[in-house]
This record gives C-alpha cells, sequence and structure tokens, in this order.
C-alpha cells in the first residue's frame, strides 16, 4: 500500500521528483488515470476532483480527505491553512477538531478505503447517512434466511428430537421436542441494523431523521435486536447475494460503537469521504460564533431575504450572506473566505491578497441587509502571515467593512471585529 501525504491544491505527477513535499507529489500512472477518470465522472453531475494540468500534472480541488485508488494508493489531503505548514499531525488534529463540530455538510464519496474513528456523540450527519443507506437497503429487500428452531409443541412439526423426547418428564409426555427451520428476518445483519436503529430513533432530534427512522422501524419492526453485536458483526455475510447491505455495514457500525468518521487515515473501511474545506470552515465557524455570541444576540446562517433588485415587479438575483447576526436595532454581516492572507502585501498591487469581487459582494450585503449603515465582517484563517484584523475598510461614512482572523486552533474571533465586544470574553470561548 502507497500512501501519499498532500494539502488542498496540491499538484502530482508521474514523473520523477527529486523531492515530495505537500505540495507537488508522485503517483503512479494507474493512480493518476485513475483520479482523472472519476473527476470526469464527477464533472458530469458538476463537481470537480482535480484539475489536469497537462498529460503528466494535475492540481487537487479544495477538498480534504482520503481516497484510495483500485491500484493501492492511498491519497490524504489535509487543510492549507495551518501554522507549521509541514506539521501533517497538527494539520490532522485541527481537522478532526472542526469536523467534529461541522460534519453535517455535503461528502463526496469513491471508493472504499480505511478512515480513522474518534469517540463522540453520534452527530446528526451521522445517522442521516446511516438512515439514507438503510432507506436503499429497505427497497431493495431485506434479506430472509431459513434458520433451525428447537421448540416444544403439541404437535409434530419438521423432525422429532428422540433423544429429548424420551427424557421428557413424566406429565409432559403430550409435549414433542421437535427441530424445524423458519425462513424469516431473524439474521446477524438484520439485528445489528435493527438495534442501531432502534439507537437512532431515541436520539435523534432532526425532524428529517426522526420521521425517516419511525418509517423504518414498522420494516424491521419483526426483527428482534442484537443480543451479541461482537458476535454478530463476525458472522456478517459479504457474498453476492448481500452486495445490497455493504453500504450500511460502516454506518451501522458507527452508530452502534458511538463514532465519527475522520477522512484521514486509520481503522475504518467505509467509503472515502472528500469534504469541501469551505464549507466545514463556514460550518465551524457558525459552530464556535453559537457559543462565543452574547445570550441576546440572534444568528442568522445563510440569510437569505433581500434580493439585488427587481425587474418587472419581480425580485432579481437573491443574496445569501454566510451570517447575519442581530443584537437589538444593530446587525452585523459576517461571511467567510477559506483562503490565506498576508499583511505584508498591503500595497496597492497586491491588496493583501484580497479579492475585488469580495468586495463588491459585500457592498451589496451592506447595502441589503443594513441598509447602507452599519459594519461588514470578512473572516479569514488565521495563519502567521494574517494574524490581526486589517485596518477598515470605509466604503463610507456609515458604512465600513472589517477583515478579521478567525483563530482555528481557539475556535474564536479576533476580539475586536464586532461592535459588541463582551461577548467575546475568554470565558465564553
Amino acid at each position: 500500500m502507497r500512501s501519499v501525504v498532500v494539502r488542498e491544491y496540491a499538484r502530482l505527477t508521474t514523473s520523477p521528483l527529486a523531492q515530495m513535499s505537500l505540495d507537488e507529489a508522485h503517483v503512479p500512472d494507474s493512480a493518476f488515470e485513475w483520479l482523472c477518470k472519476e473527476s470526469a465522472r464527477l464533472r458530469q453531475s458538476g463537481a470537480s476532483l482535480v484539475q489536469l494540468e497537462d498529460r503528466r500534472w494535475l492540481r487537487l480541488d479544495n477538498y480534504v480527505g482520503v481516497l484510495e485508488t483500485p491500484c493501492g494508493t492511498r491519497i490524504e489531503i489535509l487543510p492549507k491553512c495551518v501554522e507549521g505548514m509541514d506539521d501533517e499531525e497538527r494539520a490532522r488534529r485541527l481537522l478532526r477538531k472542526m469536523l467534529a463540530r461541522c460534519l453535517n455538510l455535503p461528502t463526496r464519496e469513491t471508493g472504499p478505503t480505511h478512515i480513522q474513528t474518534f469517540s463522540a456523540p453520534l452527530t446528526e450527519w451521522v445517522m442521516g447517512q446511516f438512515l439514507s443507506e438503510l432507506d436503499r437497503l429497505v427497497k431493495r429487500g431485506v434479506r430472509f434466511d431459513y434458520r433451525s428452531v428447537q421448540e416444544q409443541q403439541r404437535f409434530l412439526r419438521g423432525r422429532l428430537d428422540v433423544d429429548r423426547q424420551l427424557r421428557q418428564p413424566p406429565g409432559r409426555q403430550h409435549l414433542f421436542h421437535i427441530e424445524h427451520d423458519v425462513f424469516d428476518a431473524d439474521r446477524p445483519e438484520n439485528r445489528l441494523l435493527r438495534t442501531a436503529l432502534d439507537r437512532v430513533c431515541r436520539i435523534t432530534r432532526d425532524p428529517s431523521n426522526w420521521r425517516l427512522s419511525h418509517e423504518l422501524a414498522t420494516f424491521l419492526a419483526p426483527v428482534p435486536t442484537s443480543k451479541d453485536m461482537a458476535s454478530d458483526f463476525r458472522r456478517w455475510r459479504d457474498d453476492r447475494l448481500m452486495a445490497h447491505y455493504r453500504p450500511a455495514r460502516p454506518w451501522c457500525s458507527l452508530i452502534l460503537n458511538e463514532q465519527t468518521p475522520m477522512s484521514i487515515l486509520g481503522e475504518w473501511y467505509g467509503a472515502s469521504l472528500l469534504f469541501p474545506m469551505e464549507r466545514v470552515f463556514e460550518r465551524y465557524v457558525e459552530a464556535c460564533l453559537r457559543r462565543m455570541l452574547p445570550p441576546d444576540a440572534v444568528l442568522t446562517p445563510s440569510a437569505s431575504s433581500r434580493y439585488l433588485c427587481s425587474h418587472k415587479g419581480e425580485s432579481w438575483f437573491l443574496l445569501k450572506p454566510d451570517f447575519l447576526v442581530q443584537r437589538g436595532q444593530q446587525r452585523v454581516v459576517l461571511d467567510t473566505k477559506w483562503k490565506r492572507l498576508d499583511e505584508s502585501f498591503g500595497g496597492n498591487g497586491d491588496k493583501y491578497g484580497l479579492s475585488q469581487s469580495d468586495f463588491y459582494q459585500l457592498f451589496a450585503y451592506g447595502q441589503r441587509y443594513l441598509d447602507g449603515k452599519g459594519t461588514l465582517v470578512l473572516v479569514y484563517p488565521r495563519t502567521a502571515t494574517f494574524q490581526a484584523p486589517l485596518d477598515d475598510f470605509v466604503f463610507d461614512a456609515q458604512l465600513r467593512l472589517v477583515v478579521a482572523p478567525f483563530d482555528l486552533e481557539e475556535g474564536r474571533l479576533a476580539v475586536d471585529a464586532l461592535p459588541w465586544e463582551a461577548g467575546f470574553s475568554a470565558d465564553a470561548a
């Protein structure tokens, strides 16, 4: 098994390299071709996995995680905005911390591989993935099987157990010791799925998960729960007739063991998961802001109540900032960008690496959501080259833009990025 560790937007090549790094790595020809084919398949649905630069080089997209090619090459992709850019373990710890708070996001799945897990309270995302796979399994059909049953009855059925019948005590000669086969759904795989489903029904708080879990519970109601989960997992069959059970097994294991998948090298055998870092960063910032904001502040993610313009009486071009924070009569619009800034590039030409289109976007948010009066915040990850908020960007006397760093390790926004500093004390973090 060949392992390659890189980070977002790294370049992969089939050419020999004098020295491999997190930004450039060598992969076999077979892995290179598989990545190209997989990217072409995903591109048909509007997604992208890699960007082909030429016949020997390709560049990864902004997804982190792990994927394994059919030839056995495992590619681990780590976040780029990490202090100590060559510290792989630190990047893994940071990724695990961020995913633990914001796993309810879309993933990109490829083939099976080994994923590390960590113990954590079950998230709605994990339960939703399990329910989705179980729903597909039930629609394709729950597998029945013959099982041997030994019991006492007043009638003969199947085979009479002569030895036990001869030892029958007086007064019970009217009962027959019989052994026969029953064709039903009581088999190890179904018992484990029923046990996991019962746990989801008890702890889920998401309305869609609650509804689907109780719908599926009616289908598995005749199946008993597992009494020995370790033994049932060992007896889980993986032959051709049970192929449609295969995708549900890793999620069932996670539910029963109360673990959470992390998209790096480890011990969980399941679908390769690639997480979009822009969405991970956005959800991580949201989770941290909810803990840091004052109790009377209201955080609205993906606000969608304003449009850029109207035409013939209809509203056109919906404006959706990442976050809208309101405290009393005061509003603040926040937008997150997963990008590295450099404070030293403050000249008129480099502009710290900021994007002009982002400023246009924030200006439109300020006009529609803040009525042209207030504070806009553009949030970037804190790095060695971006430690403190930049000087304010002034649109006019009443509207300003703050470009602030977000500390990924501490889960904190710069203390002076918002008007109400009281909510950002050390105790609130």
